[in-house]
């Protein structure tokens, strides 16, 4: 297989195509903590849910961005890690 730029965003170690993957646990705490704010929409609890959502995105974002397959999947967290950080900034 050739090693083109190509390649090295979109395959990963094996030669697959990876755009996207099963969750991994940050990803799947922050949908439910996500859904949860919804459900308890004010109050501490919220504010405690926020928090866990916004720490488990985080935390899969750098995952990504480091330890990701491909260059796709770093970049897509490199987006959401700078995305994350632009809204905090707003509030």
């Amino acid at each position: 297989m050739q090693n083109t730029l190509v390649d090295k965003t979109f395959r990963d170690n094996e030669g697959n195509i990876v755009l996207a993957q099963m969750p991994n646990l940050p990803l799947i705490v922050w949908i439910v903590t996500s859904l949860l704010t919804l459900v308890f929409s004010s109050g501490k609890i919220n504010i405690l849910l926020d928090l866990v959502a916004y720490g488990s995105l985080f935390t899969w974002a750098w995952l990504e961005l480091f330890q990701g397959v491909n260059y796709f999947r770093r970049a897509l967290g490199l987006v959401v890690l700078l995305g994350l950080i632009v809204l905090k900034l707003q509030y």
